[in-house]
């Protein structure tokens, strides 16, 4: 990996504080952290620079929410979900840089896409099956989602949302599914050689911005108009994710 240049070091400041936000208060915020990354460092390369990060802002997230994970929902999906990691992981051994970059910003679109019907029919989440078969599905696009483009959140919002948790339980079994899906990920993507000494090091030196979104999602997830503050993501994730393609 080259030196980053004054702004790359911005952006890349940007993205960690943003996971951290996104880990510990703003639910998806997340999602626009990949295309900024991916602006930095090659696309294939990102994915793997990004997951320390994503386990950083995981390893804060179950430690203020860790007393309220569900369990029982987290056991019925992530079988599935370590099946749909090996999926991804299978592909990206397969594919360049310009392939996963497409594939990267595709997929960020479609999850876009995909919260955004969610939101236009609030009553989409209590008219979905709650069958094994559905935690398959899941479990599975989640995996695989997470494998290439670190983009399994609104995936597991759906999932998550259909289970009609509290906002303390939903955050407490994101976190644990996430951390735990995350460490997963880690021996792929050393073996992909997409995690490096000098990605880590880089990674080490983001931790603070990471620390820092993470106790302004705690402090701060209140106040900012959830509705606003998700069509600012919305549009900021989809401009990076359509930048992918160029």
């Amino acid at each position: 990996m080259t030196e980053l240049n004054t702004t790359q070091w911005i952006m890349m400041a940007l993205a960690a504080m943003i996971l951290g936000l996104s880990k510990c208060g703003f639910p998806g915020l997340g999602i626009l952290a990949i295309p900024l990354v991916a602006t930095v460092v090659p696309a294939k390369l990102s994915t793997g620079f990004i997951l320390p990060m994503l386990i950083a802002g995981d390893i804060i997230s179950v430690v203020y929410y860790r007393r309220h994970a569900e369990w029982k929902h987290l056991i019925r999906v992530f079988p599935w979900t370590v099946a749909g990691v090996l999926a991804g992981w299978f592909s990206m051994g397969r594919m360049n840089d310009a392939q996963i970059s497409h594939l990267i910003g595709a997929i960020v679109l479609i999850m876009l896409a995909l919260n955004i019907v969610r939101q236009r029919y609030s009553d989409l989440d209590s008219r979905i099956p709650h069958s094994l078969g559905f935690a398959a599905v899941i479990g599975l696009l989640a995996g695989f989602t997470t494998m290439v483009a670190n983009a399994a959140g609104p995936i597991m919002t759906i999932y998550l949302l259909t289970m009609s948790l509290p906002p303390t339980a939903f955050l407490g079994t994101s976190a644990w599914f996430f951390l735990l899906v995350n460490l997963f990920k880690v021996p792929f993507s050393a073996q992909l050689g997409l995690i490096t000494l000098a990605s880590l090091k880089i990674n080490a030196i983001l931790f603070p911005c990471i620390a820092l979104g993470a106790w302004g999602g705690v402090r701060f997830a209140r106040l900012i108009p959830r509705r606003v503050f998700e069509a600012l993501v919305q549009i900021m994730a989809a401009i990076g994710a359509l930048k992918l393609f160029f």
